[in-house]
């Protein structure tokens, strides 16, 4: 993403999610007939697009609210995942740190290829093409099959290896391999579940796959303690698997989630989408369509894992009390963040239905309101976050060091969190002006260009504490932010000037 520290694995996956939704969503809603028949580009009545013209403001938070109830559902399994886990321990803590870039990888790669999928899908119907929107979602499952195969193949021989080679050793290999090799068995329920939500993200279906990540979500929370804990106290009703069990739980949900997309979409039919996978070709233009649209952002994803395996392998060599420090403050950044980036989702939607509206004064108007917005909702945040951190910490683990280095590292970005708000909103209003390119660029900069770098030279050439890391992290995070900033002011006195205020 644009800008931010390097720990937001989880937060940004579910961000790229919720972005794919909403922003299909309101293409979908903007321009629907009865009979799922888009209207053509004359007739703006009967849209929602004169209603959010005359009030941007309203539109942002009609917009950005329920977004953000969408993502706190997998904020609080990733929150309560992780208060289950630091029971466990420090180590288990770093073996499951270990594997979060090749799950990020994953989700960069799925997610990013998700995202061609829905854009492809929404230009067929906006079209009037169902039969192309149909082939469309043939190819997505096509791509699942496909990758879930590779991936997991990948991971069950390999996994090991990579994961000792990204700094894991001893009983934290032994804890890292024991939770992804569950996973990658899993990993086909995941990676199709994923294809399903874009393809229903695609026609504007944003029901069903929030209800059915919902039920996931309750179900992994409540097999979570069933399986990592013996729960004694209990009647001894659990199986102590540890950080095993913690996957076996995430495979089992993910399983019913997939059984359940499933049901709905090809026995009970419930999309406007229909399957006629005996009849499926594959087609050299929408794979090509695909691709055009997901590649940046699977790109961008990847060069995060990236970076996420990066700093792991620096802070091993600190001590395994510090990589799992950095995966717990990752986890409590989702609470800064999910304001963030749910403004940002909107930002991008509102951005790409004014441009294309050429309503450029009521465009300037919204992304002034929406950056500032972010700014002061993550200045406040930050401010609590800075005075309660310790409290915060305290409910994923006892121990003194885990916290101690934690607490640390959230009071530092307490004072960058509102750079990190205004850079990735930047990006987000960046995208829906139709630029891609500048989100990857920022990224690439930010987390190869300028953060590992510095972090590495601190750390193994100047022999600095654990600390240096985190500014290294600021640094960066202020040059992006600078860029970010350059980029967009340049894009908005590209935009011509209307008579137009919004009021």
């Amino acid at each position: 993403m644009g800008n931010g520290s390097d720990s937001h694995t989880y937060a940004v996956a579910i961000y790229a999610f919720t972005l794919v939704n909403s922003q299909s969503f309101l293409i979908y809603h903007l321009n629907k007939k009865p009979k799922l028949v888009f209207m053509d580009s004359g007739q703006k009545e009967g849209s929602r697009l004169n209603k959010f013209l005359n009030n941007p403001s309203k539109a942002l938070w009609t917009l950005a609210i329920p977004i953000m109830a969408g993502m706190g559902i997998q904020t609080l399994y990733n929150i309560v995942d992780m208060i289950f886990i630091g029971r466990l321990g420090g180590e288990a803590i770093a073996g499951i740190a270990f594997n979060m870039p090749l799950f990020f990888l994953v989700l960069g790669l799925t997610m990013g290829l998700g995202t061609g999928v829905t854009a492809s899908i929404a230009r067929f119907i906006g079209k009037d093409n169902k039969a192309g929107a149909d082939n469309c979602a043939e190819h997505a499952v096509a791509m699942a099959l496909f990758f879930s195969l590779l991936l997991s193949s990948l991971g069950l021989v390999f996994g090991k290896h990579i994961l000792s080679s990204f700094g894991a050793q001893g009983e934290i290999l032994l804890l890292g391999w024991d939770y992804l090799r569950v996973m990658c068995i899993g990993m086909p329920f995941m990676i199709f579940s994923g294809f399903f939500r874009s393809i229903l993200a695609g026609e504007g279906d944003m029901k069903l796959p929030m209800i059915v990540a919902g039920l996931g979500t309750i179900l992994n929370i409540i097999l979570d303690p069933i399986f990592i804990f013996n729960l004694d106290n209990y009647g001894g009703i659990g199986f102590g698997m540890g950080v095993k069990g913690a996957a076996l739980a995430t495979v089992i949900s993910q399983s019913i989630v997939f059984c359940v997309f499933i049901y709905m979409l090809f026995i009970k039919e419930h999309a406007y989408i229909t399957f006629h996978l005996k009849d499926f070709s594959p087609s050299r233009f929408i794979l090509q369509d695909i691709i055009k649209v997901g590649f940046p952002a699977s790109l961008s994803m990847v060069v995060m894992a990236v970076g996420q395996a990066v700093f792991n392998k620096i802070l091993i060599h600190f001590s395994a009390d510090t990589v799992a420090a950095y995966q717990v403050a990752g986890r409590i950044d989702m609470l800064v963040f999910l304001p963030i980036f749910s403004i940002a989702a909107a930002l991008t939607t509102l951005v790409g239905m004014f441009f294309g509206a050429k309503e450029y004064d009521v465009l300037r108007y919204t992304v002034r309101y929406g950056i500032s917005s972010a700014f002061g909702i993550t200045v406040i945040l930050s401010v609590l976050l800075y005075l309660f951190a310790p409290n915060v910490i305290g409910f994923f683990t006892n121990e003194e060091v885990i916290i101690s280095v934690a607490v640390t590292f959230l009071r530092l970005f307490a004072f960058v969190y509102p750079l990190i708000a205004v850079g990735i909103s930047t990006g987000r209003v960046l995208q829906g002006l139709g630029k891609g390119l500048p989100v990857l660029v920022i990224t690439i900069i930010r987390v190869l260009g300028v953060s590992a770098p510095l972090a590495l030279l601190f750390v193994f050439q100047m022999n600095k504490p654990v600390e240096w890391v985190w500014y290294a992290m600021m640094i960066s995070t202020g040059v992006a932010f600078i860029i970010a900033c350059y980029w967009l002011i340049t894009a908005m006195r590209n935009l011509p000037k209307m008579e137009r205020i919004p009021i």
